[in-house]
C-alpha cells in the first residue's frame, strides 16, 4: 500500500500536521494498516525533499512535529495522476504463505498437508471476523470502512480456494510420483506475469522486492 500517496490523497483535502494525517489515514481505513508517527514523519520529510508537499503554517521550526503540510502544485498533479491512473501489477510482492508452502513440499520432515488445514483452520477465522465486522458496520455512515472489510473478506476466501488447490495438486503429484520440487532448470529463462496492458505478452523478470 503507498502511503506516500495515501498521505498526498489526504493533504489534497486540507493541511494537516502528522499526528493529523496519522488518525486521519487509521479512521478512514478502519485502523487495519495502523501507521507508526515516525512513518508519517519520515514519509513526508521524502515528499518535502522531492517537492510534493511543503510546510504551511506553523507554530515552531519547520522540523517540529507542530508543522502543518500541504501540497505543492507538484504534488496535487503526482495526486490527481494517482487517483486517474489505475493500479498497476508489476513483481509479486513476497507472499509469506506461499513461500511457505513452496518451501514445505520440497523439504523432507514436513507434513504439508497440517500446514494447510491449520492455515485454512485460520483464514476462516479471518473471514468469520470481517464478516461479523461488516454487519455491525452502519450501512449509510461506513461506507470507507465497509469497502476495506470488503477487500479483506474477498481475500480470505480467494486464499482458501487456493488451499484447496493446494490440496488437489499435491493430490495429484502423489498419484504421479511427481516430484515436489517444480522448481525451472537454472538455465531456464525466467519469465514475468504478462503485463496488464498487453494479455498474453511476457516481460523479463524484474527483480522483486
Amino acid at each position: 500500500m503507498s502511503i506516500r500517496h495515501g498521505l498526498l490523497a489526504l493533504l489534497a483535502e486540507r493541511p494537516m500536521y502528522g499526528y493529523q494525517l496519522r488518525a486521519e489515514f487509521e479512521t478512514r481505513t478502519g485502523s487495519i494498516w495502523p501507521l507508526n508517527v515516525g512513518q508519517v514523519y519520515t514519509t513526508l520529510q521524502r515528499l518535502e525533499r522531492d517537492g510534493l508537499v511543503e510546510p504551511a503554517d506553523t507554530v515552531g521550526d519547520a522540523d517540529d512535529q507542530t508543522a502543518v503540510y500541504q501540497l505543492t502544485e507538484t504534488g496535487r498533479a503526482e495526486t490527481e495522476k494517482w487517483w486517474s491512473a489505475p493500479v498497476t501489477r508489476h513483481a509479486p510482492a513476497r507472499d509469506e504463505l506461499a513461500i511457505k508452502l513452496a518451501l514445505a513440499v520440497t523439504l523432507p520432515g514436513i507434513d504439508v498437508e497440517l500446514v494447510v488445514q491449520r492455515q485454512r483452520t485460520e483464514t476462516m477465522r479471518a473471514v468469520q471476523q470481517y464478516t461479523r465486522l461488516s454487519r455491525q458496520a452502519d450501512e449509510s455512515n461506513d461506507t470507507a470502512w465497509l469497502l476495506v472489510l470488503d477487500s479483506l473478506v474477498f481475500a480470505a476466501e480467494a486464499e482458501i480456494r487456493w488451499l484447496d488447490h493446494v490440496e488437489a495438486r499435491l493430490a495429484r503429484a502423489a498419484r504421479t510420483g511427481a516430484s515436489p520440487s517444480g522448481a525451472p532448470s537454472p538455465a531456464a529463462p525466467t519469465t514475468a506475469l504478462p503485463s496488464p496492458g498487453r494479455p498474453g505478452a511476457a516481460t523479463t523478470e524484474k527483480s522483486g522486492r
